[in-house]
Parts: structure tokens; C-alpha cells; sequence
């Protein structure tokens, strides 16, 4: 049996579900306090690495060009390296875009380290 003791530090599991419900209200405002100071967005194969301010207007730009009609996590599990990561499927319209999440705990916190919409 294994016991796991439990810290002050959210489990990825939490801060995915709740990273989820800001991206269904394609909220960039409340998807930015899970941001890392710096953080890699992709959109349409275009990287690019944003502070958090920046990163706010690009999202909010991609929720108001790609309104969300549906999003869910397909999948989420850790890295060899024990990074977590998720991924999910993001719907607009016709649209349908795979979301890629890296995770990484700063000061306690996990927050998105990496994140990426690409068209399917």
C-alpha cells in the first residue's frame, strides 16, 4: 500500500481541472494567474516565449478570433522526468484544436510552463 502525504503544494490534477474551466470561458484574464512568469505559447505552429502580460493579449486575442464551444482533457500524466503535462481538445465553431499543457511547480504553485493550440 502506498500512503501519500499530503503538502502545501496543489496537485496537477487540481490546477488542470481548474486551468480547464478558464480555458471553456476563454477567460485569457483567468488563465494568465496560471501562468509562469515566461511562458511558451504556440498558436498555429507559431512559438513564441511571452512574459505573462504578453501571453494575457495573445490569448485573449486567439479566445476572441477561436471562441471556445467546448474543451476537455484527453489526457494527463508526467513527463519520465516527473513534469506533469496535459493534453486536451478545443472546439470552435468547425474548428478543432489540440491543446498541449507543460506544468512546472514555482514557489509552491504549479503553474503552465508551456502551452499550445494546434489546429487538427
Amino acid at each position: 500500500m502506498m500512503v501519500i502525504g499530503s503538502t502545501s503544494v496543489a496537485q496537477p490534477a487540481d490546477v488542470i481541472a481548474q486551468i480547464t474551466e478558464t480555458i471553456k470561458a476563454g477567460s485569457a484574464k483567468e488563465l494568465t494567474k496560471f501562468l509562469n512568469p515566461t511562458v511558451d505559447v504556440t498558436i498555429e505552429g507559431k512559438v513564441e516565449n511571452y512574459s505573462k502580460a504578453q501571453a494575457e493579449f495573445v490569448l485573449r486575442d486567439f479566445f476572441k478570433a477561436h471562441p471556445p464551444s467546448e474543451f476537455s482533457i484527453i489526457h494527463q500524466g508526467q513527463s519520465k522526468g516527473g513534469q506533469p503535462f496535459a493534453i486536451g481538445q478545443y472546439k470552435s465553431q468547425s474548428e478543432i484544436y489540440r491543446v498541449w499543457m507543460k506544468l512546472k511547480t514555482t514557489d509552491n504553485q504549479q503553474v503552465i510552463q508551456e502551452i499550445s493550440f494546434v489546429k487538427q
